[in-house]
């Protein structure tokens, strides 16, 4: 229950921050260990078969990982210049288009009755993939009018990113009962942490976010229903069976939103990391709401499990 509340945990925190920012604001130099903490609880909960597992649907993972570096990306420019947002809050879409898929995404697939493990190969095979494309796509999609510093965020995003995945996965080799035992709070701590960066975030834009937040909402949702539309219909369109369909519908749309607002507070301004402070908060929603959705509507193979079981019953 307490997870499940993780968007209303996120709005009420925001709300704190927004009136009382004095309480955030000395944590702004805590955002990147917080992500690094959050990157490592990911890297816990992999295993080595989970990479392995990458090659049993290779044309799956293939198509979904093109789309999440494509779609959205892409999608985050086009909606930028929809609403005709200056450099800052562009940067700070295509900072959200452009990095990987979230862990989130993990738990939508599985509430929704995707394939799981599809999904945590997208996510770990993105995060991968996404230290060194990450920079590459924003640098190649802002153009000249803003400086990206392209090297020193590679270099941080293998810090950041790429060492404590794979610290967690070296230590759930080694340690396997020590990570069973702590697996159960993984995701609090996970959710805590996020739920703090997002704070800290709109402490740092109160004066910002009244001014521009509901502009930067709506371009969010839009962002978000265009990956989670595109990713399900494009792959609808190749001849996937729905569960994988559900599956890179999530990977598509939900993002590492944390990532990217750390990525932007470091590297840009506190107006860049507005998008994805409210992305965090707004694909936990959305993703939530579409889970709920699917888990209520039966795949192919339920449908005839169902009839299956009926004639055998009759």
């Amino acid at each position: 229950m307490v997870l499940q509340l993780f968007p209303v945990w996120a709005v009420l925190l925001s709300l704190l921050a927004f009136f009382q920012p004095a309480l955030f604001v000395p944590l702004k130099g805590q955002i990147v260990p917080l992500l690094t903490v959050i990157m490592l609880a990911m890297g816990l909960t992999l295993t080595p078969r989970d990479f392995s597992n990458v090659m049993k649907n290779a044309k799956a993972l293939g198509t979904g990982v093109l789309l999440q570096f494509l779609i959205m990306p892409v999608a985050a420019w086009l909606v930028a210049k929809l609403f005709g947002f200056d450099a800052d809050l562009t940067v700070g879409m295509l900072l959200v288009g452009s990095v990987a898929g979230g862990t989130a995404s993990n738990v939508m697939c599985y509430l929704a009755k995707g394939d799981t493990a599809l999904s945590i190969s997208m996510t770990a095979i993105s995060t991968l993939i996404g230290v060194f494309l990450t920079p590459v796509l924003v640098a190649s999609l802002i153009g000249q009018s803003v400086d990206v510093p392209v090297q020193p965020m590679l270099i941080s995003l293998m810090q950041v990113v790429f060492a404590p995945v794979a610290i967690g996965v070296i230590v759930n080799v080694l340690s396997p009962r020590w990570v069973r035992k702590a697996e159960p709070l993984l995701p609090y701590v996970s959710m805590i942490a996020i739920v703090m960066i997002i704070a800290v975030v709109v402490a740092l834009n109160a004066g910002k976010l009244a001014e521009v937040g509901g502009v930067v909402a709506l371009a969010v949702i839009l962002h978000n229903s265009i990956g989670l539309m595109l990713g399900y219909g494009v792959t609808a369109l190749l001849g996937f069976d729905r569960k994988v369909c559900r599956t890179i519908a999530f990977e598509v749309g939900l993002q590492n939103s944390g990532l990217a607002t750390a990525l932007a507070m470091k590297f840009f301004t506190p107006v860049a990391a507005l998008p994805g402070t409210l992305f965090s908060v707004w694909h936990n929603i959305s993703g939530s709401l579409l889970a709920g959705y699917w888990s209520r509507k039966p795949l192919e193979g339920d449908v005839e499990a169902d009839k299956s079981t009926v004639g055998q019953s009759g």
